[in-house]
């Protein structure tokens, strides 16, 4: 089915302000990608919004909010618990040129995401059903979004990371309680990183606040 005129304005909308050119063929692969979750959820449960602009805004616009971390150095991307895709499928469908690998240990999860990796032709896209401390790689970014916080996911997740690399996450008015815990942890002699920033960013076509926080290793 043909997305809605207004749908369409509202994905052009979100990646102009997220700057992203907005061409035919993404905007095709987002509103493909909406059917496909919307059809999906009715039997599979994979996000708890149901509505168009709720999906495209709290999980794709706030997904884009990596992006402007992804500098020409960050060639692979380890993105942890995917669930349907947020934000790796996202930043893939964007960036097509990056190395990315999805893992997710849920079986139905998993299987959404072979069926768009597959329906939407993306590749060097890897999928990995299994939890984060069994898997062995050497990328230059890690992403994640609501399944752990700061210092859970320096601990489970920095092993996948090459020296040098990044991680970063999407947080919201919290953001200044973990980072404390993080600090107390490191000064305990319990956690080791070189940096960690924090960056205050819109979600586009909203006034909602998100947190980036950046951890270089």
């Amino acid at each position: 089915m043909p997305a809605s005129s207004e749908i369409c304005s509202l994905l052009i909308k979100g990646l102009e302000q997220a700057g992203i050119e907005p061409g035919e063929k993404l905007i095709f692969n987002f509103t493909f990608y909406l059917d496909e979750l919307k059809r999906w959820n009715r039997a599979y449960n994979l996000t708890s919004l149901k509505s168009d602009r709720a999906i495209i805004t709290k999980h794709f616009f706030d997904s884009l909010l990596y992006l402007p971390f992804l500098g020409h150095d960050i060639r692979s991307l380890a993105d942890v618990g995917s669930g349907a895709g947020f934000p790796g499928l996202v930043l893939k469908i964007v960036k097509p040129e990056l190395i990315v690998h999805l893992i997710e240990p849920s079986r139905k999860k998993v299987a959404f995401l072979k069926h768009m990796t597959f329906k939407l032709g993306l590749k060097g896209l890897h999928i990995h059903q299994e939890r984060v401390e069994k898997l062995s790689m050497n990328v230059d970014a890690l992403t994640s979004r609501a399944l752990f916080n700061i210092k859970e996911f320096i601990k489970k997740a920095s092993h996948l990371l090459r020296s040098g690399g990044i991680m970063i996450l999407n947080k919201g008015p919290d953001v200044q309680k973990e980072l404390k815990e993080v600090q107390d942890l490191k000064d305990a002699g319990g956690i080791t990183f070189k940096k960690i920033e924090v960056f205050e960013s819109l979600l586009p076509t909203t006034d909602i606040k998100r947190y980036i926080v950046v951890v270089k290793l």
